[in-house]
């Protein structure tokens, strides 16, 4: 007899469903403040922090090594913190944390606490992204027909906080002149205070039951997606790092760097609906090679030529893609995984980004150091994309695995 499904939960009033879209914007200034605020907006005002300070390239990629860092060990001790003090208290103390370390960037100009700050910024960021989807994801759960459109909203956030800031950074970099950065800072920080007050419409709100058990993910069939996971990370973030940088350097005046780092943001922000359908339809790791190819193409388009509507390009594709590539690593893993082992398998995907993102920065400053340029470096990215999508390519689905290693022993042959 075919199994039964339970039938679907009765349509939310309109006054619920109003009630949980606004609780999801809520929780989406968490991710604006600690990921396109307190992480992204750092490449807005690198230039002037390395002018005036003498840094070099591998310098300034320490500091976000040091960022990404604090994300990865926020990350990792996410789950603990909700599960002793509630998610809404950690979103809470990861936007806060993201709140002082841009504050204080802002007062510091030794190069040690400058990179404890970003070390903070990575910490709460990580909590308040992990936090925040918790709750997101409770909030979807009790709406399944609307599931898709509000994880969206969730995950536009980043998006938002990279638009807000690429329309004022670089503004006030112009109002107050060079060596001005620490005001770009404060404003950063000030402009995250405001958005941090929108959180209190989300306070109350629950995490949903998640359901737990023993096992571990096989982590072997997943081998070719840590491994090009490993090599996006370090690819993208040298991109988001070193960009302004290279249109800055490319004649690009205050306006069009605000522009530029605006079309990003507006990009990521359409990025959950603008890929859902590739989500859906594409298996393996088929979704995660095409996205990382886009980006790919969006981070090669400036070496090939520095005209306005070729960097707008760039900035629309990289920033249409690099956030989808994330939500491929979670689709595989619900579509290949049962729920119990969800966490683990995310939490090692977490792990294998974090280091991506904590070596790509640094070492492509080196290389950018090395070349005297950043061309090297930028051309350094496209092929550790490109890699990635190489090996993007090769991921199989575990059924298709099994199916294929059953095949194989059916005619005398070892997997």
């Amino acid at each position: 007899m075919a199994a039964t499904e339970d039938p679907p939960p009765p349509f939310l009033s309109s006054a619920e469903a109003r009630r949980d879209v606004m609780l999801i914007a809520a929780l989406a200034l968490a991710p604006a403040i600690g990921l396109g605020i307190a992480r992204f907006a750092y490449a807005l005002v690198l230039p002037d922090m390395r002018a005036d300070l003498g840094w070099s390239y591998a310098d300034a990629g320490w500091m976000n090594t040091s960022n990404a860092a604090g994300y990865l060990i926020g990350a990792l001790l996410a789950a603990r913190a909700i599960g002793r003090a509630g998610a809404f208290r950690v979103l809470i103390a990861g936007v806060w944390a993201c709140i002082a370390a841009l504050t204080l960037s802002a007062v510091v100009r030794q190069a040690v606490p400058l990179n404890a700050a970003r070390l903070l910024a990575g910490l709460g960021g990580g909590f308040a992204f992990v936090a925040g989807g918790v709750l997101a994801a409770g909030i979807a759960q009790r709406n399944p027909g609307r599931a898709a459109f509000l994880l969206g909203l969730f995950y536009a956030g980043p998006g938002l906080g990279i638009l807000v800031s690429g329309l004022g950074v670089p503004l006030v970099l112009e109002r107050f002149g060079p060596g001005s950065w620490s005001t770009a800072w404060a404003a950063l920080a000030a402009l995250s205070l405001l958005l941090a007050i929108g959180l209190h419409w989300a306070q109350g709100e629950k995490a949903a039951a998640q359901a737990t058990g023993q096992g571990k993910p096989h982590f072997a069939g997943m081998r070719w997606l840590l491994c090009s996971y490993l090599l996006f990370g370090a690819g993208y973030i040298a991109y988001m790092t070193f960009m302004i940088a290279w249109v800055q350097g490319s004649g690009g005046s205050a306006g069009f760097q605000a522009l530029f780092w605006s079309v990003i943001g507006l990009a990521a922000m359409a990025s959950p609906w603008l890929w859902a359908g590739v989500l859906k339809r594409l298996l393996h790791g088929r979704a995660f090679a095409l996205l990382t190819g886009v980006t790919m193409t969006g981070a090669a388009l400036p070496l090939l030529s520095d005209t306005v509507p070729v960097l707008l390009a760039s900035a629309t594709l990289f920033g249409s893609a690099f956030f989808g590539v994330v939500t491929t690593t979670t689709a595989f893993v619900r579509r290949n995984l049962p729920q119990a082992q969800w966490a683990p398998a995310i939490g090692m995907l977490t792990v294998t980004f974090g280091l991506g993102q904590m070596l790509g920065p640094v070492a492509i400053g080196f290389l950018n150091d090395l070349t005297l340029g950043l061309a090297g470096g930028l051309w350094a990215s496209v092929l550790l994309l490109f890699v990635a999508v190489l090996a993007g390519v090769l991921q199989r689905d575990f059924a298709m695995s099994r199916r294929s290693q059953a095949s194989a022993a059916a005619y005398g042959h070892s997997s």
